[in-house]
């Protein structure tokens, strides 16, 4: 018998995944791991998603049927690689939704908006 059959997580494969992190549903469809559904639940998900952040490659690693963990690790990266783009995305779009909301503001109190 193997680790992953055991259901032995390996240090290699613990840490945070942020497939797992920003793409939970999809992701968790991808690896046949169903717990990121509760994001689902309303409130409750902006917990959960950081607890998929955590626990998605381990939950990934149970579920999944990989040859070794270099097999494994090159699949995380291509989600770990997407997911922090996504977020960095989201980030940029935030502060500019916010700086563009400002300068409303500012506009319509000042009275310029002409």
């Amino acid at each position: 018998m193997d680790e992953q059959s055991l259901g032995i997580i390996p240090d290699e494969i613990k840490g945070w995944n942020w497939g797992a992190f920003m793409f939970n549903i999809t992701w968790g469809f991808g690896n046949r791991s169903y717990l990121p559904l509760l994001c689902l639940i309303p409130l409750f998900n902006i917990v959960w998603i950081f607890v998929c952040g955590f626990k998605g490659n381990e939950w990934a690693w149970q579920k999944g049927d990989y040859e070794d963990i270099k097999t494994f690790l090159a699949v995380q990266r291509t989600w770990n690689r997407a997911g922090l783009v996504a977020f960095i995305i989201a980030i940029i779009v935030i502060v500019l939704y916010f700086v563009f909301f400002a300068a409303v503001m500012s506009m319509l109190i000042n009275g310029r908006y002409y």
